[in-house]
């Protein structure tokens, strides 16, 4: 049976409802976010809200205050889960390299055999140009493609994403292009939570001063509910008001967190910046474009394509071209060496009759005529009065037969010649 995307997905995203909804690794921080949310709700909910609901002058007016409230926190957890569950904006992994920006890389040759073989490589930037202004991307390696401008590798979830801010933990999700919205939202309305129940638990703690006519420490003891929320929201708003300013500061100057973490240094903040209120509609009012992924979607098989050639199979294939030469080389080699000690056995054969032999009649036509044809080793054969020489090529000597003396008496035993033990005529 055919399997669908999300149970093939090489990411190490979770999913649930069928491919439906898709968490980080981490997605069980949400319990913990979830409970530091909702629990402080109840509480205000039944230690404070409800003793308020007659407390404002209608006499049911003071019920707003807790269907606020409520609301408010359905409104904060819907914002959680919009944040969590849905696709930040992944980018499909190939499921092969780009072959179009495959090159021989020199620089990373290796040496075999006396020659150095180039392997494949990919250039690891490629450069492109954003607002004027040129930017390099860099090749994934885990995803075989090059990034996008604002596109990084998420280590936790093994994926790129599209304008990459951070992962965040309390909502087990990365935080990209088609969430950043929604994550924004929902640290601003948990800090505008926070501002209510702190200010609602302040209130009270006043109502009970005017009711018992006491101090504020009565007060307090009265409704210490009241002081244990006020003193969480107090705390909360360090750090959720905190990264509310932070993050409205990175919207007005379109920056990421992680690039403003990373390229700080570099003043590099500045290259997607078209100004406050253009960035502010970028980011709040515009479209958010669909997932580039469809996680229910059936798995298709591909055609397989042969396999680039690896630095081992080069290397092979060289170390087999480089036998195949050297085979040839030794040939030609020992061809040129057989060649080369012919022509020095002639010449000095040559050299000896022509030395020795002077009072020898000049018929050395025909060596003459065989020195200068092939190089072949002379086998002189007649009927009658030709010479008959053969080459020793084991004992390194020449013999001559009995004929040559009889024809040629003035010819002496020379070095490299054996001849029969006669006496001269």
């Amino acid at each position: 049976m055919a399997k669908r995307v999300y149970q093939v997905w090489k990411g190490s995203n979770k999913f649930f409802l069928g491919g439906r909804l898709i968490f980080g690794p981490d997605a069980r921080s949400m319990i913990v976010t979830l409970l530091l949310i909702i629990v402080p709700v109840v509480i205000f909910c039944v230690f404070v809200a409800w003793h308020l609901r007659h407390e404002f002058s209608p006499h049911n007016a003071g019920y707003a205050v807790l269907v606020v409230a409520i609301i408010f926190t359905i409104y904060v957890l819907v914002l959680l889960f919009l944040t969590s569950a849905r696709d930040p904006g992944i980018v499909p992994r190939n499921s092969h390299p780009p072959e179009e920006d495959l090159r021989y890389d020199t620089s990373a040759s290796i040496e075999i055999g006396g020659r150095r073989t180039p392997s494949l490589q990919f250039p690891r930037t490629k450069e492109v140009t954003v607002n004027g202004i040129p930017v390099k991307v860099k090749y994934c390696d885990t995803c075989m493609l090059y990034r996008p401008p604002r596109c990084s590798h998420c280590s936790i979830c093994n994926n790129c994403v599209e304008r990459f801010d951070h992962h965040c933990p309390w909502v087990g999700q990365c935080i990209g292009l088609r969430n950043y919205r929604y994550f924004f939202c929902f640290v601003l309305s948990s800090t505008l939570l926070c501002i209510y129940v702190f200010s609602m638990s302040a209130f009270y703690i006043k109502v009970l001063m005017h009711d018992h006519h006491g101090t504020v420490w009565k007060a307090m003891k009265e409704s210490p509910a009241s002081v244990i929320l006020m003193a969480y929201c107090f705390i909360s708003l360090w750090f959720v008001g905190g990264l509310t300013g932070f993050h409205l500061y990175l919207i007005s100057t379109n920056q990421t967190t992680y690039e403003n973490f990373r390229y700080r240094a570099d003043n590099r903040g500045g290259v997607y910046d078209r100004g406050c209120s253009n960035n502010f509609l970028e980011v709040f009012c515009t479209k958010i474009k669909p997932s580039r992924n469809d996680f229910r979607a059936y798995v298709q098989e591909e055609t397989q394509r042969p396999p680039l050639p690896s630095t081992r199979e080069a290397q092979s294939d060289n170390s087999g071209e480089d036998r195949r030469a050297k085979v040839e080389d030794d040939l030609e080699l020992g061809g040129d060496l057989l060649k080369i000690s012919q022509r020095h056995n002639i010449e000095d054969i040559d050299g000896d009759i022509r030395s020795r032999g002077s009072d020898v009649p000049h018929h050395n036509s025909e060596v003459d005529s065989v020195l200068g044809s092939d190089r072949r080793p002379p086998t002189f054969q007649s009927q009658s009065d030709t010479w008959r020489l053969s080459l020793g090529r084991r004992s390194g000597s020449w013999e001559m037969a009995p004929e040559v003396f009889g024809t040629n008496s003035n010819v002496t035993e020379s070095r490299g010649f054996t001849a029969p033990k006669e006496s001269r005529s």
